[in-house]
């Protein structure tokens, strides 16, 4: 008696075998074939290429956003963030405005 998985491997073995011989495997290469040509025309990148992109964009809105908390407090808007690497806290002193101009004065000019 045979064994049931060495039908199911004979029938699997003898399927392919009927493909590889039939219109079905020319039609399988020129299916291929097209697809290849096709999918050449477009502008797709692989998955590789596309996680490198991904992974570089979370860099860059990364370093954006220290550069805005690190400009906003340079200008004194919030105080700066302590998680934010290279905030650092403005240090100047605020200008003094300067005296009023007395109209009653000759110009200095």
């Amino acid at each position: 008696m045979i064994n049931r998985n060495d039908w199911v491997d004979d029938f699997q073995k003898n399927i392919s075998e009927l493909i590889a011989r039939s219109p079905a495997a020319d039609i399988e290469r020129n299916m291929r074939a097209f697809m290849t040509q096709a999918f050449s025309r477009l502008d797709l990148v692989t998955r590789e290429e596309l996680d490198l992109q991904t992974q570089l964009l979370e860099k860059a809105l990364q370093r954006i956003t220290a550069l805005e908390s690190r400009l906003d407090a340079l200008e004194g808007r919030r105080p700066a963030d302590p998680t934010v690497p290279d905030a650092t806290p403005p240090t100047a002193q605020p200008a003094t405005p300067p005296p009023p101009i007395n109209p009653d004065l000759p110009d200095p000019v």
